[in-house]
């Protein structure tokens, strides 16, 4: 005797048992996959840790809807497919489940609640001021940053890298010069806007020493992608040694009293081309890079003296090398370097491009 048929209530059941079996596994699977994958650089910031865990709470809600969508889909492509002879006729006039359409509105308003308010929660905590907090200007400018500190005599120092002390807070305020721009530092998984006119803000508190990218997260320009300088976390002795430095510099032109032992050692000028996001935008065979947002520097400063070479740093639209447009240079090296650090750089590029 053969097998029975199954009624069709007992062959819906049936696959509905399959579906969910597929569903099950396929989440489970999906959800592991999710937490084991390396998404994000090193948590470069306590805030970090706030966001990863909110990632991992977001696979986990989300992967299941996903599959959940995808495994009915499927089923009913395979389910419902049209058979041949059946190019021209409708389907059966059915009535829709009430009770079905209830459930699966509310299951999902629900989840979106719960995880509205665990980000809401998340974020308020990442907010918080906190106190004891250092203050950062930063300010964006077609195609760098510039990082501003306030010294012991309470002016401001400029610097084209970003030093802040691990285990402080940190309280950036966000300008813009000219364009929109996006201040991110992927380690510290915190970014903002950058808006002409207003001033934005953002707190952190590093926690893990180390040197991470500063990145323009918004299509500002032609040199948007060369728009990178870096985060130094340090610890805080060494932070408040570099802010005496800096503020030094700036007021005499050289190095920290403490820190000159006899006449003060010169700054590397390799190092001022560097950390001032030269190479991100030039070609310069000495130091290595091959930016190609500005003019080979190789060629374009071929047999140029001093004079010429210090006048493009801080005065970079007095002569326009054929073939580039103005305003990709930021005009502001003049004040965001140190003489002492402008002098260096100028005599460096006039050797190495003899």
């Amino acid at each position: 005797m053969g097998s029975e048929e199954l009624t069709p209530s007992e062959e819906s059941r049936s696959h509905f048992k399959q579906l969910i079996a597929i569903g099950l596994v396929a989440s489970v699977l999906g959800v592991a996959l999710g937490l084991l994958i390396d998404w994000f650089p090193t948590q470069g910031s306590e805030q970090a840790e706030t966001v990863d865990t909110l990632w991992d709470v977001l696979i986990i809600a989300s992967v299941p809807v996903f599959v959940l969508v995808i495994t009915v889909v499927l089923y009913c492509v395979w389910r419902y497919r049209m058979k041949p002879g059946e190019e021209l006729k409708d389907g059966p006039p059915i009535h829709g489940n009430t009770r079905l359409e209830i459930v699966w509105t509310a299951i999902p308003a629900i989840l979106l609640v719960a995880l509205c308010s665990y980000s809401y929660v998340a974020l308020t905590d990442i907010e918080e001021a906190k106190a004891d907090s250092l203050e950062v200007r930063v300010v964006g400018q077609q195609f760098t940053w510039t990082f501003y500190y306030k010294g012991a005599d309470g002016k401001e120092v400029g610097s084209a890298q970003l030093y802040v002390p691990r285990g402080r807070p940190v309280y950036f305020t966000i300008q813009s010069k000219d364009v929109i721009h996006d201040f991110w530092v992927p380690a510290f998984r915190m970014k903002i806007d950058a808006v002409p006119g207003i001033d934005t803000h953002l707190r952190i508190t590093p926690k893990t020493p180390g040197e991470y990218p500063v990145i323009c997260a918004e299509l500002c320009g032609l040199g948007h992608a060369a728009m990178r300088q870096t985060a130094h976390v340090v610890e805080q002795d060494e932070f408040d040694r570099w802010l005496r430095e800096r503020s030094a510099a700036a007021e005499g032109g050289g190095a920290a009293p403490e820190e000159q032992g006899g006449g003060g050692a010169a700054p590397d000028a390799k190092a001022v081309f560097e950390d001032a996001g030269c190479g991100g935008c030039h070609t310069l065979a000495d130091a290595g890079t091959t930016g190609g947002t500005g003019p080979d520097l190789d060629k374009g400063l071929k047999g140029k003296d001093e004079a010429f070479i210090r006048e493009s740093i801080v005065d970079p639209s007095a002569e326009i090398t054929p073939g580039y447009s103005d305003g990709i240079m930021p005009p502001n090296f003049g004040d965001t370097l140190q003489p002492a650090e402008l002098d260096a750089l100028v005599k460096y590029l006039a050797k190495v491009t003899k």
